[in-house]
């Protein structure tokens, strides 16, 4: 029989050890100037909680391991990132957290992801509930597998390949265009958001009632990430490398998330890609900051 705080789920209790979690992140972050250190605390908020919610409900059923591995390693992965990326500080970092000095945007920034944590955290909270402990593992759970493995595949791969190169000194203040780059500009983003779906793929088969609101996982992450992360590195790579050419055509043959060849995405017309592929205005700012669209790349500009 497992262990039950507070209510039968333990969600009251993991949205305390959330909370707690960003309050300790703010402060330090608060001290040091770390606003990226938010990545961080959202992760291990995550994992703890996966964690957590995986021991006290002391069935460990197959579904239940599956699913609390999946976010326990995507949790890891955004410490291990985020601490990568902040030691050395890039130009592209320091960009990114221009805003840190503002103490009440820090402030909103990090007290924002209480929910929004609590909102990814859902899923695994409901896996690990004791009534959904059944050893039986089916399609449903196969498929969302498969689902998950080809998201965490390709984060992994992703942040493999950007790590490389920017360690090449040849590469120092160049934006990533190799491998699946090419494919996609924000190709981790994309494997965030196909990996929730897939566990939450993986409970579609047993999950009955209000929790149902377990939908909200990887629905949260989607909406945060097309509507958030993607407009804010999307104007802050603007910044940076707007004056290249290279960097506009880059831009402008290569879908924003879901990965597709540059030499198709570039002769689909713009609703098509407004439409199939998130290419909101507000992921280009170039016109706005004094820069030129490259409408049709020019043969010296093209990436291939």
């Amino acid at each position: 029989m497992g262990i039950e705080v507070i209510d039968e789920n333990n969600m009251a209790l993991c949205a305390i050890v959330i909370a707690g979690i960003q309050l300790l992140g703010f402060i330090v972050a608060a001290l040091f100037k770390l606003n990226n250190l938010v990545h961080c605390s959202s992760g291990l908020g995550l994992t703890v909680v996966a964690l957590l919610t995986f021991f006290l409900s002391q069935t460990y059923a197959p579904r239940q391991i599956v699913i609390t591995v999946f976010v326990a390693v995507w949790g890891a992965r955004q410490i291990v990132v985020t601490l990568m990326t902040m030691i050395p500080k890039t130009n592209e970092n320091e960009c990114c957290e221009r805003n840190s000095r503002y103490l009440l945007l820090l402030f909103w920034s990090w007290f924002s992801q209480i929910g929004y944590v609590f909102a990814l955290s859902l899923v695994v909270i409901f896996t690990n509930s004791v009534k959904y402990s059944s050893d039986e593992f089916g399609a449903w759970e196969i498929v969302g597998t498969v689902i998950a493995c080809l998201g965490l595949l390709i984060e992994i791969l992703a942040d493999a390949q950007v790590f490389f190169f920017k360690k090449n000194p040849e590469n120092k203040e160049k934006f990533c265009d190799a491998g699946v780059w090419k494919w996609s500009r924000h190709p981790t983003l994309f494997g965030d958001i196909v990996l929730f779906w897939g566990i939450f793929v993986m409970n579609c088969g047993v999950l009955s009632g209000g929790d149902w609101t377990a939908v909200f996982s990887p629905a949260a992450i989607t909406m945060s990430i097309i509507f958030g992360w993607v407009t804010g590195y999307e104007q802050c790579h603007d910044r940076l490398y707007g004056e290249l050419e290279s960097y506009r055509a880059y831009k402008y043959q290569t879908s924003p998330l879901i990965p597709f060849p540059p030499f198709l995405y570039k002769i689909l017309p713009t609703f098509a890609k407004f439409l199939f592929f998130c290419e909101f205005p507000c992921y280009n700012k170039l016109d706005s900051s004094g820069q030129t669209k490259t409408d049709v790349p020019t043969e010296k500009s093209e990436i291939v």
